[in-house]
């Protein structure tokens, strides 16, 4: 501690400051062993938007993305995978983009709205809405592999895709691999 004395002359004391720790949100990511991931931020529990199915290994880069984003800050994250295995290490969020200046209301466009009805479903079944954007052909066995863009997910929060066989009535949901 030192002493000195301030504008009108009277006696101060500096304290020394006492550095602050930093502190980075701290991310624990547990893999099952079917690829399932559970993932806590500070101890409390991350979860996918509500009706998405749970978080998946090949989520993993995605979860970390939405969570640079919301934090704004670098995430130390700790990951456990099925095998005991384990790491660490300090991710940084991109660079952000500036947003464009909102619009003004005489600029804004107001979106058409469309209805589509269905019936059948049990009452309060969660029933999935998926925009068509593309068509592909079952191979000989049966199976039907879909190749999509990256960026035909960018809009969808779940990021699930869904096929459905128009005369078979097959009906599969999932994420991409």
């Amino acid at each position: 501690m030192t002493r000195r004395r301030d504008h009108r002359g009277n006696d101060k004391q500096d304290h020394e400051q006492t550095p602050v720790p930093v502190v980075l949100p701290h991310v624990v990511v547990e893999v099952a062993e079917n690829g399932t991931m559970t993932v806590t931020v500070d101890g409390t529990v991350y979860e996918p938007e509500p009706f998405a199915p749970p978080w998946r290994r090949e989520s993993f880069a995605h979860v970390l993305d939405r969570l640079t984003e919301r934090h704004h800050c670098p995430l130390r994250v700790e990951v456990h995978e099925a095998d005991g295995s384990a790491f660490t290490d300090i991710i940084t969020p991109g660079k952000r983009r500036l947003s464009p200046p909102e619009p003004t209301v005489a600029q804004r466009e107001v979106p058409e709205l469309l209805v589509r009805r269905g019936e059948g479903f049990a009452p309060g079944e969660d029933v999935a809405i998926a925009i068509v954007v593309a068509h592909g052909d079952a191979a000989p066995d049966g199976a039907m592999r879909a190749v999509l863009a990256t960026d035909q997910l960018a809009a969808s929060p779940t990021r699930e895709v869904i096929l459905f066989g128009r005369v078979s009535g097959t009906l599969t949901i999932g994420r991409p691999e």
